[in-house]
């Protein structure tokens, strides 16, 4: 999981869209790693008011849903990167810190 990375530290946690735009806005974390399959507000549409509420926040991405079409939705709304959740646990730890790099 993220949490036993020593290089990233987990801010907060959100369990539906409108939860994340709101602890985003609360927290201004450098990284939303972001589920695009989520209650109340999916995380595609959830992006640009993340992004309203925290602009030096980067958004990575997570869908279980096929990567073209999502991946090119999610960037189109401002996600800095886009994975599968099929990925690995490094390689989503490894986008997060990418992401970070670029805040």
């Amino acid at each position: 999981t993220l949490q036993e990375d020593p290089e990233i530290e987990v801010v907060g946690e959100a369990a539906d869209g409108v939860a994340a735009v709101e602890a985003a806005g609360e927290l201004q974390p450098d990284v939303v790693l972001l589920d695009v399959s989520m209650p109340l507000l999916d995380g595609i549409d959830a992006i640009p008011p993340v992004l309203e509420r925290a602009p030096d926040t980067r958004i990575v991405a997570l869908s279980g849903f096929g990567a073209d079409r999502m991946a090119e939705a999610a960037i189109a709304e401002g996600a800095f990167s886009y994975l599968e959740k099929t990925d690995d646990v490094q390689s989503v730890r490894n986008a997060v810190r990418a992401a970070a790099s670029a805040a």
